[in-house]
């Protein structure tokens, strides 16, 4: 593999354990009531766009006759992008 390949996935894994930590660690810190509301719509929104796909996929994969293969990491990197994206536009939107 190519050094500049190699650079790049490690540059998107780190991005990406940023993006789990900063889930993880909003999750879990109190705050008021702005800045619950905020985690807790972005917390819905993710819910809902993962429950979303994933129901599709268990539509293909049954349309198609093939057998589930999810694989969690891609989930979660998934599950903390769509996060973060709902998180930074509530806060913009409602202030926190």
């Amino acid at each position: 593999m190519p050094i500049g390949a190699m650079i790049f996935l490690g540059v998107v894994l780190a991005v990406f354990v940023v993006l789990d930590i900063i889930m993880l660690v909003t999750l879990s810190r109190p705050g008021d009531e702005r800045n619950q509301v905020v985690v807790w719509k972005a917390s819905s929104f993710t819910l809902l766009g993962m429950t979303g796909a994933t129901v599709l996929d268990v539509i293909e994969n049954f349309v198609r006759a093939q057998p589930m293969t999810v694989n969690p990491f891609i989930q979660l990197e998934i599950a903390a992008i769509i996060y973060f994206i709902s998180l930074m536009y509530y806060k913009k939107k409602l202030g926190g």
